[in-house]
């Protein structure tokens, strides 16, 4: 998984610009970052309690930390037994 998916998630999120994060919702290669945008803007848009926002997208930044910190500086890539 690419960096910089992780680095424009987070600029995205914080711009509250949600084309942006939908399209790369759609072309990120990782499953789990593109489930957290998928669950965080579903519930930006549907959802009525602020609180069910809040946790998703806590949700969402906490995984982007996460996985900006497992991240080998190798080779740019998460490991995937990090993911699990």
């Amino acid at each position: 998984m690419i960096k910089m998916d992780y680095d424009r998630a987070l600029y995205y999120t914080h711009r509250s610009e949600w084309d942006n994060l939908l399209i790369l919702m759609v072309r990120t290669k990782d499953q789990l970052l593109s489930k957290r945008i998928e669950q965080f803007l579903h519930a930006y848009h549907f959802e009525r309690d602020y609180s069910v926002i809040e946790n998703k997208l806590y949700s969402l930044l906490r995984y982007i930390d996460h996985a900006n910190e497992t991240i080998d500086p190798e080779n740019d890539e998460v490991p995937m037994y990090s993911l699990s």
